[in-house]
């Protein structure tokens, strides 16, 4: 009779390191990374303190790890919006980056919150060079060439933009946490049609 397969005794390391991610999270939401510690995290994943210094180095770093996974987040959000348009539909992909970058942003908007601005000053950085960014970017420069649309400076434009979809979202939530999302969405896709002369509507 053949033997039943052993079952690892360790996780892979990019599962080990999701979990650990995932605590972090968790206790950064419900605690705040200021009164987070190391020893937290890993109880709450329940592995030992050293295993947490095999994926990061420290605190700031796991949460560096986490402004990079809300990053890539959105990101498969906007990507997955655009994916449901037709392929010459370059009207309605700029209107599903503008609905899906609102769904997507105030979806998560207390962990944006706390992995950018609760551990440090914001960034300028992050505000004019990021894969959000870098994604729109090649949009526009798609619609370009494919004559839907004129953008002098793609990358330019791609910045405008994100800043823009960026503050009227916090200056909608910072009046109002219930936000229409529609009626904000709506305004962001104007705003994207008029930046390369499409018209309104």
């Amino acid at each position: 009779m053949p033997q039943a397969k052993a079952k690892p005794r360790t996780k892979p390391p990019q599962e080990r390191r999701e979990e650990l991610m995932n605590s972090a999270e968790r206790l950064f939401l419900q605690r705040g990374v200021g009164a987070t510690t190391v020893d937290q995290i890993t109880s709450d994943a329940a592995v030992a303190k050293g295993t947490f210094y095999l994926y990061f180095s420290s605190k700031e770093e796991i949460l560096a790890a986490l402004r990079n996974r809300f990053a890539q987040d959105l990101l498969s959000t906007i990507e997955a919006g655009i994916a449901e348009k037709a392929e010459n539909d370059w009207k309605g992909k700029l209107a599903a980056w503008a609905r899906s970058s609102v769904a997507g942003y105030l979806g998560s908007i207390r962990l944006h919150d706390i992995v950018f601005f609760e551990f440090r000053p914001p960034s300028r950085e992050g505000l004019t060079n990021n894969i959000i960014i870098d994604h729109l970017s090649g949009l526009l420069q798609a619609g370009v060439d494919a004559k839907a649309w004129s953008v002098d400076e793609p990358r330019f434009t791609a910045v405008f933009l994100f800043s823009g979809f960026h503050g009227i979202v916090d200056a909608a939530y910072s009046r109002d946490k219930q936000v229409n999302r529609s009626r904000l969405a709506h305004k962001l896709q104007q705003l994207c049609f008029r930046a390369v002369g499409l018209p309104d509507g």
